[in-house]
């Protein structure tokens, strides 16, 4: 559900995460020990992967949220007209911070590239997985989000020509199978038909976070997701006009609250960040940070859907976190 706060110029960001640069000679300073000063100034380079694994994880938090808030949505307001609202008051939010700081328009050749990252992260997922979670729990739809990693790390390696080693490679397909098999059990195991939704969610949301990786090479993240939302208005204020007028709308108070979350926090604040994030550190390991997100999901469901979990969760937690680990620890 992240203010996923940015550079207002765009700068040249690489997606893949750089090879660590030679640390220089530490100058000697008076009266402090040399090995003192070159732990100092080599801990420096650090610094950037740091930040952007936290503002990987601010988006990961948010978008844990995504879930239990378009639940508390559709008490309100029917699918089709949730998500066309959210992603016009998303819109006018990215749209008003593009207008007040006078961000020029992209350059032609990233349209495409931007109209890949509204159908999937902008209207494609959003509108899937909100059909899904009509007939589908929370705890089901996570398995989207359990594979959600693994997805985006092959998308990358096709597009963007990432090549993570063996090691990463394990530790993702193992953390995916790991949650996977919790959410599934979670959700008795059953395949129902709101899976064909989530698997197209899955391949939609995977592409959009692939390119718009790829985009924050040449222009920073928030702007990335706010030029795609306002490419979305086009659609998504008719879509809004016409769903509104055939769904029907019982305003309470958990349904304003989970579209205002929807737009805010997962549509444009939380991808903001997530993108930040993914530009410092790169697709691969920024995805993998992901594994977390379903087990989030579940403990949001618990304390805002009164679902209850089992004991599997802290089991698969501590799995979910060694998985995370590795792959941080591992060049993508």
């Amino acid at each position: 559900m992240r203010a996923e706060n940015s550079a207002t110029t765009p700068t040249s960001i690489a997606v893949t995460a750089p090879a660590t640069p030679a640390v220089p000679a530490a100058p000697e300073v008076p009266g402090v020990p040399a090995a003192m000063t070159a732990a100092t100034t080599a801990a420096a380079p650090t610094r950037p992967a740091l930040r952007g694994t936290l503002q990987s994880a601010l988006g990961v938090t948010a978008f844990s949220l995504t879930f239990p808030a378009t639940a508390w949505g559709l008490e309100s307001f029917g699918a089709w007209s949730l998500v066309a609202v959210r992603s016009v008051l998303a819109a006018l939010m990215a749209g008003g911070c593009l207008l007040v700081l006078r961000v020029p328009l992209p350059a032609r050749r990233h349209w495409a590239g931007l109209a890949v990252v509204a159908a999937g992260v902008v209207l494609g997922f959003p509108l899937l997985t909100t059909l899904a979670l009509q007939t589908s729990t929370t705890a089901h739809a996570a398995v989207v989000v359990g594979l959600l990693p693994l997805t985006t790390a092959l998308f990358s390696a096709l597009r963007v020509g990432t090549r993570p080693s063996r090691a990463f490679w394990l530790a993702a397909l193992a953390g995916a199978a790991a949650v996977i098999a919790f959410t599934v059990r979670q959700s008795g195991g059953a395949l129902t038909s709101a899976d064909l939704y989530l698997f197209g969610a899955l391949l939609v949301c995977a592409a959009g976070y692939t390119e718009g990786g790829r985009l924050t090479r040449v222009m920073p993240g928030w702007q990335v997701i706010g030029w795609a939302l306002v490419l979305c208005l086009p659609l998504s204020v008719p879509a809004a006009v016409v769903a509104l007028s055939y769904e029907p709308v019982e305003l309470t108070w958990h349904g304003v609250t989970g579209l205002l979350w929807v737009a805010a926090g997962s549509q444009f604040l939380g991808l903001v960040v997530w993108y930040r994030g993914m530009a410092a550190i790169g697709i691969p390991k920024a995805s993998q940070l992901q594994l977390a997100q379903p087990l989030l999901t579940l403990v949001w469901s618990v304390l805002l859907l009164g679902e209850h979990l089992t004991v599997a969760a802290p089991l698969t937690a501590a799995a979910v976190l060694v998985c995370i680990a590795v792959t941080q620890r591992t060049r993508g």
